[in-house]
């Protein structure tokens, strides 16, 4: 089993440098918020993707759930989509690689970021999606769509 924090810090000390030189001063980012890798925890996405870390990756401009696959597990090419089920969920994710931090691959969750006040509610609202994908596939009923997942259960869980 993979240990997910060296590389989960690794991906947010990544997207910090992007912060502070790429993405500065664009009025897209929410100066609120910092960069944070959340939750991640090993995975096994079946035979399509195999096993990895998922987690989800908070950013002044961007929250998406990340997929690292393991060394030797399949890896699509840069700009390919891949679907995947997590839990009760059907995912798409696009492929990307960085020059410094290599593969990876992401499922956009929220852009841009400007209705979290604070690190925490990005925090909270990652875990809750975490949450309800590990749960785990429900006996009976339909999946939920990303919209339902992100804005249905999440409401519903804050009550």
């Amino acid at each position: 089993m993979t240990d997910p924090t060296p590389r989960a810090e690794a991906l947010a000390r990544r997207f910090s440098e992007i912060a502070a030189t790429r993405m500065r001063g664009l009025p897209l980012l929410n100066p609120a918020l910092g960069v944070e890798a959340v939750g991640f925890a090993a995975q096994s996405l079946g035979t399509e993707a195999g096993s990895g870390l998922l987690g989800v990756l908070v950013t002044p401009w961007c929250m998406n759930l990340i997929w690292l696959p393991d060394p030797g597990q399949p890896r699509p090419r840069e700009g390919e989509s891949r679907e995947y089920r997590i839990g009760d969920q059907q995912l798409g994710f696009i492929a990307a690689h960085d020059e410094v931090f290599g593969a990876y691959q992401s499922c956009s969750l929220f852009s841009p970021m400007f209705e979290f006040a604070d690190p925490q509610s990005a925090r909270d609202t990652a875990l809750q999606v975490l949450a309800l994908l590990r749960r785990g596939t429900p006996a009976e009923g339909p999946a939920l769509g990303r919209r339902r997942l992100l804005f249905g259960h999440l409401r519903e869980a804050a009550r």
